[in-house]
């Protein structure tokens, strides 16, 4: 190819693999691990495990404190969202700059997403006062796939939870299909 050959979806596409998912930084979480978020988890999902709400329980047992439902990862590094333009910004609860790297199926004209599946990795508890930061990156980019919806590729990016030491805490891969969305033939 030379310089004025455009890229070819294809080689755009390849060139996004190992690219952040949003700020090229690690995202760090505005709050510590803390005993009120936790309470409020427990009490959402109905959790009654004591080693996150009873500090007498939690101290006497194997953890020697409390400590967050591993779930809770994602919680400790969600910024604090903007309500204002929410939909404006496709549900974005924070301000987006530019289209990212999904932009460039977007643009191709598979505007449509579904999340596929995902699947955590915990490499310990959380423990109240802790800082976390994450970092996401594309991990793969499926060629083109016919699908019943409708032609489109599946993006799964992977992201890492960090402590304030730089020790990984935990990991998320998440696939989600962008397609362009077709009507069902008969």
């Amino acid at each position: 190819m030379t310089s004025a050959e455009p890229e070819s979806l294809a080689q755009r596409l390849e060139a996004l693999v190992g690219t952040p998912v949003g700020p090229s930084g690690p995202s760090v979480g505005p709050d510590p691990v803390n005993q009120p978020m936790i309470r409020h988890w427990a009490a959402a999902f109905e959790d009654a495990n004591p080693a996150y709400t009873d500090p007498a329980w939690a101290e006497a047992s194997s953890f020697g404190e409390i400590v967050a439902p591993p779930l809770m990862l994602q919680t400790w590094v969600l910024p604090t969202p903007i309500i204002t333009g929410i939909a404006e910004r496709g549900g974005s609860p924070v301000e987006i700059e530019g289209s990212g790297p999904l932009g460039v199926l977007d643009d191709a004209g598979f505007v449509g997403t579904l999340a596929s599946n995902s699947e955590f990795e915990f490499e310990r508890y959380l423990h109240l006062g802790e800082v976390l930061s994450a970092t996401t990156i594309i991990e793969s980019i499926s060629p083109e796939k016919r699908t019943r919806i409708g032609p489109g590729h599946f993006i799964t990016w992977v992201t890492t939870w960090r402590d304030e030491a730089g020790e990984v805490v935990g990991r998320q891969v998440f696939r989600i299909l962008k397609f362009r969305p077709e009507l069902a033939g008969p």
